[in-house]
């Protein structure tokens, strides 16, 4: 009996152990793909917005100064973490213009990091990158 139970124990700590192995491997850090240095400011329409874990992502159309419009993709923090800071799926319909604040993806490509989301209305949601701006 006790040698079944020590055995039950061992599979259990195995089992956990690749578990968390397995998660934290393809979790990458912030500091990898978005530059601290490099914050952007966008505003922009919805085209899509996915709620998923691990991260929820919105993409906006921005217009740029030569009426050129670039498709930027935003990932924020996982759906249920976006709950907890107050975020709904129906907060991001598709056509609406937010105002985004962030950092710009290291490779340069038009994707960022959102740290918060203001709305037309004026409210604001954040969704900082884990050791992102303080929620003032």
């Amino acid at each position: 009996m006790i040698r079944s139970l020590k055995t039950g124990l061992a599979l259990t700590s195995l089992a956990t152990c690749l578990y968390v192995t397995a998660t934290a491997s393809a979790h990458h850090a912030f500091a990898a793909e978005f530059d601290r240095d490099s914050p952007v400011q966008l505003t922009g329409t919805v085209t899509e917005m996915r709620w998923a874990n691990p991260h929820a992502w919105i993409y906006i159309d921005v217009e740029g100064e030569d009426g050129t419009v670039v498709n930027w993709a935003l990932e924020t923090r996982a759906a249920n973490n976006l709950i907890r800071l107050g975020w709904r799926p129906a907060d991001v319909p598709v056509g609406a213009v937010l105002v985004i604040e962030g950092f710009q993806a290291r490779n340069g490509s038009p994707t960022a990091s959102i740290a918060s989301v203001t709305f037309e209305d004026g409210r604001r949601l954040f969704a900082g990158p884990p050791d992102g701006p303080s929620q003032q």
